[in-house]
């Protein structure tokens, strides 16, 4: 899943939602000096990718893709996955997208000091453009991809994603739509359990 995703299912908890947020920036166990409850949400966001790119349906949504962006197809799906999110946002949420974007970029200017570099960089194009709320038309989506084409330097192709998005419009819909209800029972139980917690108290023990 994409920033949309990650910073709904962190079920509005301030520092899980960074965590979720920022935790692709973030290499191996290199979490160490951030805050407890932003290395949960870093564990979450790990958790989540683990279950989206083993489950079935995303695999038939990457298969709907041409074959030209190759290893790209899962960055590719999780994009478009946050389009549809976006675009039903309110069978989702009690808030609008609206707000709850400009929620998200006031949240992470407030732990702006604490973000990776990399995070840091990309934080002010994100707001600019208002990618979360963005994503919920085509044209929004299309100008993501064609800046992640160009940070590849054009070698994934992903501007033309737009081409699948609305040749498999529907089918994508149909998708997200039974994928999602899974995933946010998965991400909520692991939430519940504590289970973000346990790992990084294990991995602590001598």
């Amino acid at each position: 899943m994409n920033f949309l995703a990650h910073l709904y299912l962190a079920n509005d908890h301030p520092e899980r939602k960074i965590g979720n947020f920022i935790a692709d920036a973030i290499k191996g166990s290199q979490y160490d000096h951030l805050p407890f409850e932003v290395q949960k949400g870093i564990i979450h966001h790990r958790a989540i990718d683990t279950f989206t790119d083993s489950h079935e349906i995303v695999k038939q949504s990457k298969r709907r893709l041409n074959d030209r962006y190759r290893h790209f197809k899962s960055v590719i799906i999780d994009i478009l996955y946050d389009h549809y999110l976006a675009k039903d946002w309110q069978n989702y949420a009690a808030i609008s997208l609206a707000e709850f974007s400009e929620n998200s970029y006031t949240l992470l200017h407030e732990y702006f000091e604490i973000l990776p570099d990399k995070t840091q960089y990309l934080l002010p194009y994100m707001k600019e453009q208002n990618w979360l709320y963005n994503y919920r038309t085509i044209e929004g989506i299309s100008q993501i991809l064609w800046g992640m084409n160009k940070r590849t330097k054009g070698i994934s192709q992903m501007d033309l994603a737009k081409e699948d998005l609305v040749v498999h419009y529907d089918a994508f819909q149909a998708d997200f739509d039974s994928f999602f209800k899974e995933l946010k029972v998965f991400s909520d139980n692991f939430i519940e359990n504590n289970t973000a917690e346990i790992i990084l108290k294990n991995r602590l023990k001598p």
